[in-house]
């Protein structure tokens, strides 16, 4: 089973960036259709990006600010998060998918606040 570990999370001021890393261990990344997602307390997870070969998707709400990318000689899926709104403030997971597998980090809290 793939092992996803996120980092890059913190506190970070409006209009700030951070850059998100998920490694991927057990597993090749590049077989993988990888997701960022995000979730608030009790709220339900939401979808922010994915990232399939080498087409990208994203939600309306962080499209031209939120860019995903993957590295897969370091078996790394990266989100880069400029502009950052109070409304990002969230707590930041990576996903692994295929048709046989669901994999989860454990998440990565970003908090935008002055």
């Amino acid at each position: 089973q793939v092992r996803l570990v996120e980092s890059g999370g913190g506190l970070v001021q409006p209009g700030g960036s951070l850059r998100l890393s998920c490694v991927a261990s057990g597993g090749i990344l590049a077989l993988y259709l990888m997701g960022w997602y995000r979730q608030n307390p009790g709220k339900q997870r939401e979808l922010v990006a994915t990232i399939t070969g080498t087409s990208t998707d994203y939600q309306d709400s962080v499209k031209g600010r939120f860019t995903i990318s993957r590295d897969n000689a370091k078996n790394t899926v990266y989100l880069q998060m400029n502009s950052l709104k109070p409304e990002d403030t969230a707590v930041y997971y990576c996903n692994a998918r295929t048709s046989v597998m669901d994999a989860w980090g454990q998440g990565t809290q970003v908090t935008v606040s002055s």
